[in-house]
């Protein structure tokens, strides 16, 4: 399997007078009649929120419509998302659109907390309304920095859950950088998680950070694509995030194999530097996989179309 590369679709650029950086992570919700992405953009003050645009289901490349108010804010102070918001994971639910996002908390001793919220959306995911003021993934015991990166599949009756694990900061010439690894939990309602701290498969390195992960069950195998990057010199270097890959039979035992991902970072251009935050959804008969480019989606995000 290898994936095609399609090109950028959107690059913030000052849209509305609040979109005036950054386009990250994006996550399509594919409906009968779009591609409804929310991504998260960041204002004067470098405080993200989520938008929301619509894309067309026959050619993603061609943008329909950006909304002009954004779809999520930021919580009020004291709160864990009050710096910020970012979306994680999106899908149906019976009649609702469940979105799960990232909130983002600065700290004293540390830059920054991030942990998973959840809002919910019923008008097919036009508005939302936070379902809780507090994390659906919170602190737990060997969870104590961060959870995020949360994707979910549902199989059977119970749905499976992986996300970003915050393992510990580094010191860095004096400046403090995050490392994390993918662990996996499940629930019956996406709201009640089991949670197990044990990472689903190793690290190249013992502070690799790993996040983003996203499945899709292929020909009987679930096949997840995740990005990784090192502590130092990954904003604009050598450990800049790319795309891994692994795969499982049965959920539960992932073997790790990056040389597999059948995606690399181009040799010029907007997703040279670095390929963050996949995310891939079903198209029809199509698998597709949106990204962020350089500068952590500074650059902007596009798609590329998996050939099996």
């Amino acid at each position: 399997m290898r994936w095609i590369k399609k090109g950028l679709i959107f690059k913030a650029n000052g849209e509305y007078g609040w979109i005036k950086s950054h386009a990250q992570v994006p996550k399509p919700l594919v409906l009968d009649d779009c591609i409804r992405v929310y991504f998260s953009p960041r204002n004067d003050e470098n405080i993200s929120c989520i938008a929301m645009m619509d894309l067309d289901r026959n050619n993603p490349k061609n943008i329909l419509k950006i909304y002009d108010k954004p779809v999520l804010e930021h919580g009020e102070m004291g709160y864990f998302d009050e710096h910020g918001v970012m979306p994680q994971f999106v899908c149906k639910k019976n009649n609702q659109v469940y979105l799960f996002y990232a909130g983002w908390s600065r700290r004293d001793g540390i830059p920054y907390s991030n942990w998973t919220g959840l809002a919910i959306s019923d008008d097919n995911g036009l508005t939302f309304k936070k379902a809780f003021d507090v994390p659906v993934l919170d602190r737990a015991q060997g969870e104590v920095y961060s959870a995020t990166g949360l994707t979910v599949f549902e199989e059977g009756n119970l749905y499976y859950g992986f996300y970003a694990n915050g393992t510990k900061w580094c010191d860095v010439n004096g400046k403090l950088e995050s490392a994390y690894e993918i662990v996996a939990a499940t629930s019956e309602d996406m709201i009640h998680w089991k949670r197990n701290p044990v990472p689903i498969f190793s690290k190249n390195d013992g502070n690799e950070a790993n996040t983003a992960p996203t499945l899709a069950k292929i020909n009987g195998v679930y096949h997840m694509w995740f990005c990784y990057r090192g502590v130092e010199d990954y904003r604009d270097g050598r450990n800049s995030y790319r795309i891994g890959y692994a795969y499982s039979k049965d959920l539960k035992t992932w073997i790790r194999d990056d040389s597999k991902s059948g995606f690399e970072r181009s040799k010029d251009g907007w997703d040279s530097k670095m390929t963050p935050y996949p995310y891939v959804v079903k198209v029809d008969d199509r698998y597709l996989m949106f990204y962020n480019g350089n500068y952590f989606g500074k650059a902007g995000f596009g798609y590329a179309e998996l050939e099996i």
